[in-house]
């Protein structure tokens, strides 16, 4: 069996597939025509963030058996057309946890105290110092919007900072947040309260443009918002008018709805601090997720049961409207 690796997949996945005995083909990222004419040769298709596995690029992938996704969000993948052409659908949840949380924070003390603005300033030899006066996070209200394992990790290390954090999650039960030491309240409440707000929400229908216009308006004028999660959760035209408008101090970004995001109006934004979709871009976490998904992707092409499925294939259930998980 084959199996096909775009996007950069780190070396320790495919390692450890050429070790399973498998042929593995590495190629870069690849539009929709160009996959669909390759795929039909291949047993399992791994990807990360560069390459999206549409309905058109499935459409003649009769030998494909399973797509597996290096990281968590699996919005490039039409999950449900894999479902219903009996493809699984893989991720590695867990392997870039600590990359996006340590990013997160390095944005936050970006933002809190003007760190990109301070450098590109003195390097350009103005010395500034009154412009440039920060606030501290010890004392600040976190706001986190999701509490899931990225999530979790960066409310672990805001109360190091001495921070107060509030969040909210409608999956999580109040019991279980607090004993991570998270105060559990409502979306507009977290809004409301919160100096700084972060994101670790995937993009589904739910969350697209959940942070826009009407909601915007409920932030403190001296709250800074990050996200390192999904672009898409945010309106951009929304944000982009509240921070012009100085309805939001700040905001940093590291993803966008549009990638690469080159000629996107908040990137020339003073008060916006924009990284290139950073967030797992680590060593460590890239060969964290390829090994997972890789070791996924194997037992599966070897008959077992899926480790980290995220939808169900319809040959092994009857009701499509069941097929993500």
């Amino acid at each position: 069996m084959k199996i096909l690796a775009l996007d950069g997949i780190a070396n320790d996945g495919i390692a450890h597939l050429q070790e399973q005995g498998f042929n593995v083909d590495i190629k870069p990222s690849q539009s929709e025509e160009e996959l669909s004419q390759i795929l039909p040769s291949y047993s399992a298709l791994l990807v990360r963030s560069g390459t999206r596995v549409t309905a058109g690029a499935l459409a003649k992938a009769e030998e494909l058996q399973v797509i597996g996704r290096a990281g968590v969000g699996v919005d490039n993948i039409d999950v449900v057309e894999a479902a219903r052409r009996g493809i699984q659908v893989v991720n590695s949840p867990g392997g870039n946890t600590v990359a996006a949380a340590e990013h997160t924070m390095g944005l936050l003390l970006a933002l809190a105290r003007n760190i990109p603005r301070a450098d590109n300033q003195l390097r350009h030899g103005r010395w500034e110092r009154k412009a440039l006066g920060g606030v501290e996070l010890a004392g600040k209200i976190l706001g986190i919007l999701g509490l899931g394992k990225v999530g979790t990790a960066v409310a672990h290390r805001a109360r190091a900072f001495e921070m107060k954090v509030i969040g909210h999650d409608p999956y999580l039960c109040a019991d279980r947040v607090r004993r991570l030491g998270v105060e559990l309240m409502g979306l507009k409440d977290v809004l409301r309260q919160a100096d700084f707000i972060t994101l670790h929400l995937p993009l589904t229908q739910e969350t697209r443009y959940l942070i826009g216009p009407e909601l915007l308006t409920l932030v403190k004028p001296s709250a800074m918002l990050i996200n390192v999660a999904r672009g898409g959760i945010i309106c951009e035209d929304a944000l982009c008018e509240a921070l012009l408008g100085k309805r939001l101090a700040g905001a940093a970004l590291d993803v966008f709805e549009e990638e690469p995001a080159v000629e996107n109006p908040l990137c020339h934004l003073d008060n916006v601090i924009v990284t290139p979709h950073l967030g797992a871009s680590t060593g460590e976490a890239q060969a964290r997720v390829a090994l997972e998904v890789a070791r996924d992707v194997a037992g599966i092409l070897n008959g077992q049961l899926p480790v980290n499925p995220v939808n169900r294939p319809v040959n092994r259930i009857c009701d499509l409207k069941s097929a993500v998980l």
